[in-house]
């Protein structure tokens, strides 16, 4: 069977607001960019750009950079950000050939963008800089034309502006481990990443970036995108939506082979495999969008890769995104896809959190994260937290109260679950951003710790160093009453004390302020201290400092206590040790 070679798919990430939907809205000449509610990209589609209109558009430059293209043009995959192109997911990898990664010029790397060059480089997915809202830099005059030709006309102060914006993205991506160059400047493409200034909204510079995705593309991955056309095909659902007249429907992105009308396909489901057959097949026209066609599908025989597709099938109401979906022809592809779907899945013994998504890749983009960060899963599965998830929970946070706990990530939590998590007091982190949910984890987390210090301070007796106030001496036994300056430290009441020998004097009884009961008194304060055991003239005198007794087995617990004694107050508890050695001595 003779190989062809397809078009490469290509994904758009970045920062919100960096201008993602913009830049593919200007390649596509259609206006879903200022569609879309505060111009953020809401939904998955995929756009077709035929070579010719590369050729059209970039055909000067491919010449001048000795670029020679048969690819049959570029597929590209517009995404909201990084969450979604985690659906873009095969078994150890992506689907995506190449990658865009769109950053505001003036506001270089930001921390969405920092994470998609990380997903980037964890799939091993090659990208290209693109330096968008080149026309927000003061005196730059922008055209609809190439970078290459406009930057001629500007005057030499704002070349040097942008060029210094530029630079700082090169330092930005340097510190993250990827060398990079103004495309135009570029020795060696294998090596640096290039940035290519644009704006999207009047086209400047979408030349070069068209340019460069199909010359990479063709002249480093020719062999990757070398398919036998006819073979069976492969692809991975991006979204699985509801059409009237059709019911549920999955769209795909095909990448090997070919699907047919009538084909049996096999795919993920949220309860197993389903296998179903191809009622219809229905592709959008070149330049339109799967998501938002200015015209309906049309319905068409069969799909080569690679292209995004929308089939009808019946039995797909439990599909999965993210999951595969493989022609049948031998039986295999069942266990193929189970396997797939297992792979990702976690069932353990492990004492920790339990992971929850609404898609396999979200899934997967989820336990990356976790296990990143040295977080070990008991449990990752699709769909809504149970009530069995909470009574689960409940029993690790017991033996761990930190890792007790449920992330879930695109989707909810059952009503019974929610009502369950309240009663056990069984804490679940719920959002649409990944990231955000591993900050509140970590906030969280740091809270319990302090709570828990704060808890163990409670039972612990502190350091405390105190000097008796000359003229101050209100009782002198049964208990002997005294003013007192808190020279380091924390006193409290019920806690012994004894003098700079290491010899004990009596038991703190109480603690006035003015006249008033306090609970602690800290460095600096002046306060009245009944001390019980102790008699003026006889085991205590004006000119005595006092020190708290500290019960050996707390003086390690005190010690490991760092985060919330000071070092003042560290410092102390080594001085009392010495003291209590003092005594025993």
């Amino acid at each position: 069977m003779e190989k062809q070679i397809r078009k490469p798919i290509i994904t758009v990430l970045g920062h919100v607001d960096a201008g993602k939907t913009k830049l593919l809205d200007t390649i596509r000449g259609t206006a879903i960019a200022e569609k879309e509610a505060g111009g953020i990209t809401q939904h998955i589609g995929a756009t077709e750009v035929p070579i010719e209109v590369v050729r059209r558009i970039a055909g000067g430059l491919l010449e001048r950079y000795g670029f020679h293209i048969t690819l049959p043009g570029l597929l590209f995959i517009d995404t909201p950000g990084h969450e979604a192109f985690s659906n873009l997911r095969k078994r150890g990898g992506s689907i995506a050939d190449l990658a865009v990664v769109v950053i505001d010029v003036n506001r270089g790397l930001e921390k969405q963008t920092v994470e998609a060059i990380d997903i980037l480089r964890s799939f091993k997915v090659p990208f290209v800089c693109v330096a968008n809202k080149i026309d927000a830099i003061r005196g730059w005059q922008t055209k609809r034309e190439s970078f290459s030709n406009n930057v001629k006309e500007q005057s030499a102060d704002v070349v040097e502006e942008l060029d210094r914006k530029v630079y700082e993205i090169v330092g930005q991506l340097h510190a993250h481990g990827f060398r990079s160059e103004r495309f135009d400047r570029i020795r060696e493409f294998t090596k640096e990443v290039p940035i290519v200034p644009v704006c999207a909204k009047s086209g400047e510079g979408l030349p070069e970036v068209l340019m460069f995705l199909a010359g990479l593309s063709q002249k480093f991955m020719e062999n990757e995108l070398s398919i036998h056309v006819e073979g069976p095909g492969k692809g991975t659902i991006l979204e699985v939506k509801e059409e009237r007249g059709l019911g549920k429907t999955v769209d795909v992105i095909l990448y090997d082979g070919t699907i047919r009308v009538g084909d049996e396909i096999v795919l993920g489901g949220k309860e197993g495999v389903i296998t179903a057959k191809v009622r219809a097949l229905l592709e959008p026209k070149p330049l339109d969008e799967i998501r938002a066609p200015q015209e309906k599908f049309k319905s068409v025989a069969f799909v080569h890769a690679a292209a995004g597709v929308k089939i009808a099938a019946p039995g797909l109401d439990l599909a999965l995104a993210g999951s595969p979906l493989r022609v049948k022809t031998d039986g295999r592809e069942e266990k193929e896809v189970a396997d797939e779907i297992q792979h990702v899945k976690i069932e353990s013994d492990s004492l920790g959190p339990i992971a929850r998504a609404d898609t396999l890749g979200a899934l997967e983009a989820l336990i990356k994260l976790l296990q990143d960060k040295g977080i070990r899963i008991r449990k990752a599965d699709v769909g809504e937290i149970s009530r069995r998830d909470v009574i689960e929970m409940e029993g690790i946070k017991e033996k761990e109260p930190l890792k007790g706990v449920i992330f879930a990530f695109h989707t909810g939590a059952k009503p019974d679950a929610l009502e369950e998590a309240g009663k056990r007091g069984v804490t679940i982190f719920q959002g649409d951003v990944v990231y955000r949910l591993l900050e509140d984890y970590d906030r969280w987390q740091a809270e319990q710790k302090n709570k828990s210090l704060e808890e163990k301070l409670e039972r612990l007796v502190l350091p405390a160093r105190v000097k008796l106030l000359p003229d101050h001496v209100f009782r002198n036994a049964k208990p002997a009453v005294v003013g007192v300056r808190v020279l380091a430290g924390r006193l409290r009441a019920n806690v012994d004390v004894m003098n700079g020998k290491g010899e004990r004097i009596g038991r703190i009884a109480a603690i006035q302020l003015e006249g008033k009961p306090l609970s602690e008194a800290r460095e600096g304060m002046e306060v009245a201290v009944s001390i019980e055991g102790a008699t003026m003239g006889r085991n205590l005198s004006e000119k005595d400092e006092l020190f708290t007794v500290i019960p050996r087995k707390q003086f390690h617990e005190l010690l490991e206590l760092g985060s919330v004694l000071s070092q003042p107050e560290l410092e102390l508890v080594s001085e009392i040790m010495g003291l209590e050695g003092k005594e025993e001595a």
